[in-house]
């Protein structure tokens, strides 16, 4: 079984978007184990980082990959590292500057600004489509 960790701030409020990630964590079940931590801060937040090995932070700033090529780095990534990942999303401000040096790399899922709740659907649903694409299901089509 494949182990993603999703660090962030702040719990999910909305309702309709609680649902959305609770239906991606159902598709994903069989194969992954989705486990959600929540920092009250960004010293909280370092404690938790120290802890991780492979650790990908979400930024705008960083690397943008086509759906295809999230799959394979995903992939890659987790089958490099005992099938386990960690992702940062960062607060209203992104990715703390005290966690930067203990991220392994820095994917941008989009050039667009979105907020940590959005970004954690986004993240789920990508997550969902580099399986379907992994699996060459027409999911992803």
């Amino acid at each position: 079984m494949f182990k993603v960790k999703i660090l962030t701030f702040g719990k999910t409020k909305e309702k309709w978007l609680i649902q959305a990630l609770s239906e991606y964590e159902k598709r994903l079940k069989s194969r992954f184990s989705i486990k959600w931590i929540f920092a009250k801060d960004e010293k909280h937040l370092l404690s938790l980082v120290k802890q991780e090995k492979n650790l990908i932070c979400l930024d705008a700033n960083g690397k943008e990959y086509s759906s295809e090529n999230f799959s394979k780095n995903f992939f890659l990534s987790l089958e490099n590292n005992q099938h386990q990942v960690t992702f940062i999303i960062g607060n209203d401000t992104g990715i703390p500057s005290c966690v930067l040096p203990y991220s392994k790399e820095l994917w941008s899922l989009s050039r667009l600004t979105f907020t940590h709740q959005i970004t954690r659907l986004i993240l789920l649903e990508q997550i969902y489509r580099a399986v379907q694409i992994r699996n060459n299901h027409p999911y992803h089509k």
